[in-house]
Formats: C-alpha cells, sequence, structure tokens
C-alpha cells in the first residue's frame, strides 16, 4: 500500500496539490479535503466512536462515526465507503444498501490539539443510512471504541470536554435539524469544487 496522501486546497476550495497525509498535520496544517461521516441505523440511532488511544491526533476523543481524506481523484462517495470499510468493519451488504446523503456540505473549521497539532479541513458531513442491526468491527488501529447511541445522547455529548472540537462544531449545525433520519438531504451543490461524489 503506497503513502496516503491528502487533497491541498485554496481558499476557493479548489485543489492546488497533494501532500503525504502524515507528514502534513503538525502545528502547521495546510488546508486540506476531509469529510465526516455519521451513520445512522434505521431505528434512528447513531453510531458514535472514541478515536484510538495510540493515534497521533486527537487520541482519544469521542466523535461522529468515521472520518478521513478522500485522495486525489477519489469521489466523496468512495471515500466514505473506504473508511466504513477500514475503520468500522461495515458489511458489505450493509454497503449495498446503505443510503448515503451530504447533510452540511459546506462545513469547514480549524482546531488545535493539546499539543499544538492543528486540523484545518473542508469537511463535508454525510449520513449513511444502514439498515438496525448492521453489525461493526473496529480496527483497533483507528477506534478504541464504538456504540449506537441514542440522538439524545449524541446531544449531550456535544456538551462533554471528550468529544472532539469538530464534533461539537457540526453538533451545533444539525442539532436544529431535527433527528437524524429527518435531516435534509442538502444535494451535492454545495460540495467543494475540489470533491467530486
Amino acid at each position: 500500500m503506497g503513502v496516503e496522501e491528502i487533497v491541498l486546497l485554496n481558499a476557493a476550495d479548489e485543489a492546488v496539490g497533494t501532500a503525504p497525509k502524515a507528514e502534513s498535520h503538525h502545528r502547521e496544517t495546510p488546508y486540506h479535503l476531509a469529510f465526516s461521516c455519521y451513520v445512522v441505523d434505521t431505528d434512528g440511532r447513531v453510531l458514535i466512536t472514541q478515536r484510538a488511544l495510540a493515534k497521533r491526533t486527537f487520541p482519544g476523543v469521542w466523535t461522529g462515526s468515521c472520518c478521513g481524506h478522500p485522495g486525489p481523484g477519489e469521489g466523496l462517495r468512495g471515500a466514505v465507503v473506504r473508511r466504513l470499510q477500514d475503520e468500522l468493519g461495515i458489511p458489505d451488504e450493509s454497503l449495498a444498501v446503505m443510503a448515503l446523503s451530504p447533510v452540511l456540505p459546506a462545513f469547514q473549521y480549524r482546531a488545535v490539539a493539546e499539543d499544538g497539532t492543528v486540523e484545518h479541513e473542508r469537511c463535508p458531513v454525510v449520513r449513511a443510512t444502514v439498515p438496525a442491526g448492521t453489525p461493526v468491527a473496529v480496527n483497533p488501529a483507528e477506534v478504541e471504541a464504538a456504540a449506537w447511541w441514542t440522538w439524545r445522547e449524541c446531544l449531550d455529548l456535544a456538551g462533554r470536554p471528550e468529544s472532539s472540537p469538530w464534533y461539537r462544531l457540526q453538533l451545533a449545525e444539525l442539532a436544529p435539524l431535527g433527528a437524524p433520519l429527518d435531516w435534509p438531504d442538502a444535494g451535492t451543490a454545495g460540495l467543494p469544487p475540489a470533491l467530486l461524489w
């Protein structure tokens, strides 16, 4: 497997180059392309995860289902499916019937970890709807723990310091949209120019 690369962006969210992911996250992390995904089952529960304690950036924080970086030339849908498989072991039969919807296509943020590492991302937020009872098999290199939470529990997490900074910012925008199964599909028009669907 080759070196994972991120897509670098300009202020207009256009691709201006690539860089190795591992070497790009530091105190002056360049603005780049990412995504966040909330996996919601048909009973309305949300898959909430804790980042692995061994991760270099924001270890151990609680956050949405998964996040990642679309690679050069990789569409958002493909990147989400890849990370759902790699991080959470979502089985093929659930992915085959999954409904994927952009819910916050314009989301972006900048956050600084305790060690000074910066995240600076254009990070569209998507909802992946899967059947109730979908099993999860976490990759321990990526995920410390995962569980299906009620929406009320998700809202409560946003008020606690162990949640990730991007989770708190996203929940501030998602909460007014109602319960996760009611979040409107925002369509693809608001996605950054650098990102294919």
